[in-house]
């Protein structure tokens, strides 16, 4: 309900809203993005799950080792929402550089009405801000 009241905001303030992954719009799912940067993928939900949760954390700095979490570190380590949220905003930036799986012309009508799910096609090094 709340991606589909920002998805309609978007629409009504002019942006167009693209579902098939070519627009502004990018759907991801964390797990399959920590999967396609060879990172643990499964095991880190729920809280009985902490120290798969853990080494999820440790992986990603590990990987991405320019990736300052600052305070929001250890909220990363006990709350998978939180672990989530960051890999959602990494999958965004690589969807923004064009670093994600987009659909074949075969695809695109299916996209648009299905949505599409970006998936990382480079490794989490080449998110690595420029500076």
């Amino acid at each position: 309900m709340r991606c589909a009241a920002l998805l309609a905001e978007l629409a009504r303030q002019g942006q167009p809203v693209d579902r098939s992954g070519t627009g502004v719009v990018a759907e991801v799912y964390p797990a399959a993005s920590l999967r396609c940067w060879g990172l643990s993928h499964n095991r880190y939900k729920r809280p009985a799950n902490r120290g798969g949760l853990a080494r999820s954390v440790d992986e990603l700095r590990e990987a991405a080792p320019w990736l300052d979490l600052g305070e929001h570190e250890q909220i990363c380590r006990t709350s998978d929402h939180a672990t989530d949220a960051v890999v959602a905003a990494l999958t965004a930036r690589a969807a923004s550089q064009g670093l994600v799986t987009v659909p074949t012309q075969d695809q695109a009508h299916s996209a648009r009405s299905e949505e599409w799910i970006a998936l990382p096609t480079s490794p989490l090094s080449e998110l690595r801000p420029a500076g």
